[in-house]
């Protein structure tokens, strides 16, 4: 029976969602000093920009000071020689600002892309150190809207808004101390505009700091949908959930929407309440001058002066308004990634771990009981010594522990309990990298890089030869279908190696596996997804790599695994079973039960 097309709507479906009511607590001069650790180091830089600045900043203060002394002593008294000189300076001023302040911007952008260069690579370093149970529990697009988005939000805001913040600072400074050098009274009245315009801004931040944290978050929920739909594509077309893949988009969108709403609400406010702070204030000093000016306190040129003051004040304070948007998105995006930079790494070697020049791949578990969860334990009591150059085949239902057992060898989570030794050593006390470089592993799903296929292979040993990587592709069986490629050996494979069958990325992880000479291979249902004429290639390529070496195989079909040396039946987080093939069958127990199973569904005719 043929199943409806889903119809797809694209639109909003459902109500409005409501964001967090409340957010963590913020450390703005946490966030401010760690931020401050990496623009220090262009010290230099910096210098220069703040000196540049400076000198920008007393360019500026100068041009409405010598309005007011042309209108004061060379208009009012008609002198035109004397007015025509102060005009050629200040056009000179004007032409010197203009060049000092590209040239500060320069120099200040150099300091940003410096900044964010080592923000970026301490973050993409310290992703490489996290252990995987991090990576577990967060979408990958959320991780990579940290490495994009963030750090882009804290690149505008350092090569745009630090010398815009110091260049306003000095010039609100200097206009404070000119405005009280020439009259007390006006610049008293001018100064009404500085707190009311601070506590109006503290006001805002108050609001829109968590507004932007919730929009950032949104955003990278959001990234990491389109980021898994992308991967999952097939999945979900086959299933036909494109109508539930897009109400959930459209959910979070809405998300998004309504968190940037809010910030961009009260953002908002900045501009126009300061617009009107400004002009309430130029009103009162035009008044207060006029009265002044009526009483023979203060001259026309000095009211001229204040009032261009306040207008160059504007500006300023204006521009504080509207870069405040954005630093206060930067800071939720430099709090959310110096969070993941003081994430917990993956557990370090010990100053005297031990070196491991070569193994000889004698392993033993010692009562190794673990957990991903400590209340959900996964092996359990786990006991297993395996001599140098064995096979060990590991079978059992679905989440049994069997690749749990191969993760605890790796180290790529830490045992509970127990220990694991390699040569008679605890592998804690090895040397992680060693370790690694020991251990071949060749899994199911096959991960294949966007390069060339010959520096796929060489992944396994980067300072291989191009010789010895034909060779080992000969040894894999791979040989043959890489020559028929167009760029053979140099054909750029497309992300996640779509361009290839999945027999073929199996072959080129055995190349990439046989290159890198283990002394331990491990096999992860390597031949599971794969058809009946390529299975027959890879197994061949997987005894000529298993040769001399201590090997562990998961395997769905039994059939792949008969002559290994010991398998192991696991069943709920246990070793319920272990022994050769025919010990094993002989026992008439789980693996009987499972092997039987799948001969009778293989010897079954296909029904018409």
């Amino acid at each position: 029976m043929s199943q409806q097309k889903p119809e797809i709507r694209l639109g909003p479906q459902r109500g409005m969602p409501e964001m967090g009511s409340t957010a963590r607590a913020q450390d703005t001069r946490g966030t401010l000093r760690r931020l401050w650790g990496y623009l220090s180091r262009q010290h230099g830089l910096l210098i220069a920009v703040v000196i540049l600045v400076a000198l920008a900043t007393g360019f500026n203060l100068l041009v409405p000071y010598l309005i007011g002394v042309a209108i004061d002593q060379y208009i009012s008294v008609g002198d035109l020689s004397g007015l025509a000189q102060i005009v050629i300076f200040m056009l000179v001023i004007a032409v010197s600002y203009g060049g000092v302040t590209w040239l500060y911007l320069i120099l200040m952008n150099r300091v940003s892309q410096y900044t964010v260069r080592d923000l970026r690579t301490d973050l993409f370093a310290k992703l490489q150190t996290l252990p995987l149970r991090f990576f577990d529990q967060r979408p990958h697009g959320e991780l990579m809207s940290y490495l994009t988005n963030d750090v882009e939000n804290i690149s505008i805001v350092l090569a745009e808004n630090v010398t815009t913040f110091l260049s306003s600072l000095l010039v609100v400074s200097g206009m404070v101390i000119l405005m009280l050098l020439i009259n007390v009274p006006l610049a008293i009245v001018s100064f009404i505009i500085l707190p009311t315009t601070a506590y109006f801004t503290r006001y805002v931040a108050k609001h829109t700091r968590k507004g932007f944290r919730d929009q950032q978050e949104a955003l990278s929920r959001l990234n990491g949908q389109v980021e898994e739909t992308i991967a999952g594509g097939k999945v979900i077309r086959a299933f036909g959930r494109e109508q539930a893949t897009i109400d959930d988009f459209i959910e979070k969108n809405e998300q998004l929407r309504h968190a940037a709403i809010y910030a961009q609400t009260y953002g908002g406010l900045m501009g126009p309440g300061n617009n009107m702070i400004y002009n309430i204030s130029f009103v009162l000093i035009a008044s207060a001058g006029g009265w002044l000016a009526l009483h023979d306190l203060v001259s026309v040129g000095v009211i001229a002066t204040f009032l261009t003051y306040t207008q160059q004040l504007r500006r300023p304070i204006g521009d504080l308004a509207n870069m405040f948007n954005t630093i206060q998105s930067a800071l939720a995006g430099a709090e959310r990634i110096f969070t993941i930079l003081d994430e917990k790494a993956e557990i370090e070697n010990t100053p005297d771990a031990l070196a491991l020049d070569e193994a000889r791949g004698a392993v033993a578990f010692e009562d190794v009981s673990f957990g991903y969860r400590a209340d959900v334990p996964i092996l359990k009591h786990i006991r297993l010594d395996v001599e140098p150059g064995k096979t060990i085949a590991l079978v059992g239902p679905t989440g049994a522990g069997k690749t749990t057992i191969i993760n605890l060898l790796s180290r790529f989570y830490e045992v509970d309990s127990g220990a694991i030794c390699l040569d008679g050593n605890d592998i804690r006390i090895i040397d992680k990298y060693d370790l690694r470089q020991r251990l071949g592993i060749v899994l199911q799903d096959t991960f294949l890089f966007s390069e060339t296929v010959m520096e796929n292979i060489r992944y396994g040993r980067l300072n291989a030869t191009d010789d010895e990587v034909i060779a080992a592709a000969r040894l894999a069986n791979a040989d043959h279908f890489i020559s028929r490629l167009p760029n053979g050996y140099h054909e750029m494979l497309s992300e996640r190696a779509e361009n290839l069958s999945q027999g073929q990325r199996q072959l080129l992880a055995i190349a990439r596996a046989i290159l890198a000479d283990p002394a331990i291979l491990i096999l992860d249902e390597a031949t599971s997804s794969v058809d009946t004429r390529t299975e027959i290639q890879v197994q061949e390529a997987m005894h000529r790599l298993m040769h001399g070496r201590t090997s562990f195989v998961i395997a769905h079909r039994l059939s792949t695994i008969r002559n290994a040396d010991l398998i192991l039946f696991i069943r709920n987080g246990e070793i319920v079973e272990r022994g050769t093939h025919d010990e094993l069958l002989a026992q008439c127990g789980f693996y009987y039960q499972l092997y039987t199973s799948q001969f009778k569904a293989n010897s079954t005719p296909a029904s018409g």
